[in-house]
């Protein structure tokens, strides 16, 4: 009995590492998001894509031909950043 008394013990550390690891990747993310706020359209891949017929390239309706889409954490970034000069401005 003993053994399983034992086994059964809590041995964790608790939330601060991984509070800490989830601090930490936010940060990287948003560091990216500002190093490089674009990423590659999903839809086209590119910014052009062939028609459904395959006789004719059309551009992409998602991106509008550029081949780019602005990252969610850049969007977020960019929402703040807003909030924030209306806010000032008004005082």
């Amino acid at each position: 009995m003993p053994t399983v008394l034992a086994a059964a013990t809590d041995s964790g550390t608790g939330p601060g590492p991984l509070l800490l690891l989830a601090i930490l990747a936010a940060t990287g993310y948003m560091i990216h998001c500002l190093i490089w706020p674009y990423r590659s359209c999903r839809y086209c891949e590119g910014g052009k894509h062939r028609s459904p017929s395959g006789r004719a390239w059309r551009y992409c309706h998602r991106c509008n031909g550029k081949g780019a889409q602005l990252r969610i954490g850049r969007r977020l970034w960019t929402y703040l950043k807003n909030t924030h000069d209306r806010n000032s401005r008004h005082r």
